[in-house]
C-alpha cells in the first residue's frame, strides 16, 4: 500500500509517484509565515517574530541532513502524463493568491501594531522570506506555455518588485547561463555580496534591454504597456502604491526592506547554482549548448519539496518548459552537500564557501582551466592555489 498516484504508460511501465500528495504540504509555507504575528497578536512579545529565522536556516538545513537524498526519477515514458496531469499545475497557481495575502497580511500587520525598529524589521524580513518563495513560485509558473500561468508569474513576482525576472531569467540567463557574460551566474573566487552588486543591477538592465531590442528589431516603439518590462514594473508600482494609500506612509520602509530580501533569497539561489562551472567556447565563438553538467545539483528530500524541485536544476536548464514534478536526477553530476537552505549559511561565509566549494568544482571540472568561470582578479591565485590546467 502507498500513498502516491499511480501512472501507466503505454509500453506498461508503471511509475507511482510518491511525492504526489506531500506536494499539498507546500502550501503550508506561507501559512507559516503568518505565525510570528498571530502569536506576537495574543503574547505580545517581538521575539515571537524571529522564529521563522531558527526555522529557516536551522531546522530546514537539518531535516535535509536527516531525510537523505531522494534519486529516484519518473521514466521517460510517463512523463507526458505528468505534464498533463493538471494537479500539479494547480497547487502552484494556489500560492500565487497565498503569497500575495501573507504579503498583504504582513503588511496591514506593521502599519497597525506598535513595534519596536526591530520588531518591524523582523516582520519586514518575514514577508521577504515568502516573497522568496514567491520568485521560486514565478519561476515555475514563467517557463509555462499556458499564458494564464505566464501572468500569474508576473503577479506572484510584483511585490517582490522583480517582475523583470520573468523576462530576464527566461531569455537572458538560460541564454547566457555558465558563461562570464551572465550576471546571474557566479564565478569561482567571488563571494555572494560582490555576485549580488553585479547580479542585481545586471539582471534588471538585461531585461530592460532584451524587451527594448524586441520592439526595435519590429520598428516599434518601446515605450508601450505591451512591453512585459515596463507591464511588471507597472505592476510593482501599482501595488505599493495602493498599500500606501490604504495604509499610510508608515508602510513604505516594510515594502522595501520586504522586497530586497525576495530579491536577496533569489540572489543566493543564484550565486549557488553556478558557482564557477562554465560552458566551453567553441571554435565558432559561440559556447557551446547548456548541459546538465553546467549546474550543481542537490536531492535533498525537504528542500526539494519546498522548492519544487529547484534544486534539480540541470535538467531545469536542459528542458525548460518541464514541470517540477518531470524534474530528473543525473548520475555524477556537480553535487551540493547540502540542500538549498543549508547551502545559504555557508555562501553568507565567503571563506567557508570557498573552502567548501572551491575543491568540489575543481574536483568536478578536472582542473580545466577552460571549464570554469573564474574571477579575473582571482585568477592567478586559484590557478597556482588549484594547479588549473588549459586545455
Amino acid at each position: 500500500m502507498h500513498l502516491g498516484h499511480t501512472f501507466i504508460a503505454e509500453n506498461g511501465e508503471v511509475y507511482i509517484d510518491k511525492k504526489r500528495y506531500m506536494w499539498l504540504l507546500s502550501l503550508l509555507t506561507p501559512i507559516i509565515a503568518v505565525a510570528g504575528p498571530v502569536l506576537f497578536i495574543e503574547f505580545g512579545s517581538e521575539w515571537l517574530l524571529w522564529l521563522y529565522l531558527p526555522i529557516w536556516y536551522v531546522l530546514f538545513p537539518l531535516l535535509d541532513m536527516l531525510l537523505g537524498e531522494d534519486t529516484s526519477n519518473p521514466p521517460e515514458s510517463v512523463i507526458e502524463q505528468l505534464e498533463a496531469d493538471v494537479y500539479y499545475r494547480i497547487i502552484t497557481l494556489l500560492h500565487v493568491p497565498l503569497v500575495l495575502m501573507t504579503f498583504v497580511f504582513l503588511g496591514w500587520f506593521v502599519a497597525n501594531y506598535e513595534l519596536s525598529p526591530m520588531g518591524y524589521i523582523a516582520a519586514a524580513l518575514l514577508s521577504g522570506y515568502i516573497g522568496g518563495h514567491g520568485l521560486n513560485i514565478g519561476h515555475e509558473l514563467g517557463h509555462k506555455r499556458y499564458k494564464f500561468d505566464r501572468w500569474m508569474a508576473k503577479v506572484v513576482l510584483a511585490p517582490a518588485a522583480y517582475g523583470h525576472f520573468f523576462i530576464e531569467h527566461n531569455r537572458g540567463h538560460h541564454k547566457h547561463v555558465a558563461t562570464p557574460e551572465d550576471p546571474a551566474s557566479a564565478k569561482m573566487g567571488e563571494s555572494i555580496y560582490r555576485f549580488a552588486l553585479r547580479e542585481l543591477p545586471g539582471g534588471f538592465l538585461r531585461a530592460y534591454q532584451v524587451e527594448k531590442t524586441r520592439f526595435l528589431k519590429k520598428g516599434r516603439s518601446p515605450w508601450t504597456m505591451q512591453n512585459e518590462f515596463i507591464q511588471t514594473m507597472a505592476m510593482t508600482i501599482g501595488c505599493y502604491l495602493a498599500m500606501a494609500i490604504w495604509l499610510g506612509t508608515s508602510v513604505i520602509p516594510y515594502l522595501l526592506i520586504s522586497a530586497f530580501w525576495s530579491m536577496w533569497q533569489l540572489t543566493t539561489a543564484n550565486y549557488i547554482e553556478h558557482y564557477g562551472l562554465k560552458r566551453k567556447k567553441l571554435a565558432s565563438g559561440r559556447y557551446e549548448k547548456p548541459q546538465p553538467k553546467h549546474s550543481w545539483n542537490s536531492n535533498h528530500i525537504f528542500s526539494n519539496w519546498a522548492l519544487f524541485h529547484l534544486q534539480r536544476h540541470s535538467d531545469h536548464h536542459a528542458n525548460a518548459a518541464r514541470s517540477y514534478q518531470s524534474l530528473r536526477h543525473f548520475d555524477d553530476l556537480p553535487s551540493l552537500p547540502n540542500g538549498y537552505f543549508g547551502m545559504y549559511i555557508v555562501a553568507f561565509i565567503p571563506w567557508l564557501w570557498f573552502k567548501v566549494m572551491d575543491k568540489r568544482l575543481v574536483a568536478v571540472t578536472g582542473q580545466k582551466l577552460d571549464e570554469i568561470n573564474i574571477l579575473p582578479s582571482k585568477q592567478e591565485a586559484l590557478v597556482r592555489k588549484y594547479h588549473l590546467q588549459s586545455d
